[in-house]
């Protein structure tokens, strides 16, 4: 091999190399991004997790909500008494039947 051969194929091998770095460093540097993008998003879903939680699940809410379904479980209580309330005063004076003449 002559020396003109072989700086064509260490130019060649060098060649390579350098596309392959620059190939590495532009995955790289998207990944990068996708890295950055998401801490943001799980910054931000950390955010809206504590908003929602400060806004939407306090003790007081959960106690108002509480107290309104216990209200409605009482108002269908006191139906289902004053319909016990009702059957038994139609069984306690049965109609009286009329003597029909025919």
């Amino acid at each position: 091999m002559t020396g003109a051969e072989i700086m064509a194929v260490v130019g060649f091998f060098v060649m390579l190399t350098g596309a392959g770095w620059r190939v590495w460093a532009r995955v790289e540097a998207k990944v990068k991004v996708a890295e950055d993008k998401a801490d943001k998003v799980g910054a931000d879903l950390a955010a809206h997790r504590l908003h929602s939680a400060e806004i939407f699940a306090t003790k007081t809410s959960q106690a108002e909500q509480t107290a309104q379904l216990l209200r409605a479980i009482e108002g269908v209580g006191n139906r289902i008494d004053g319909v016990h309330e009702r059957l038994d005063r139609l069984y306690e004076n049965p109609p009286q039947r009329r003597a029909t003449r025919g």
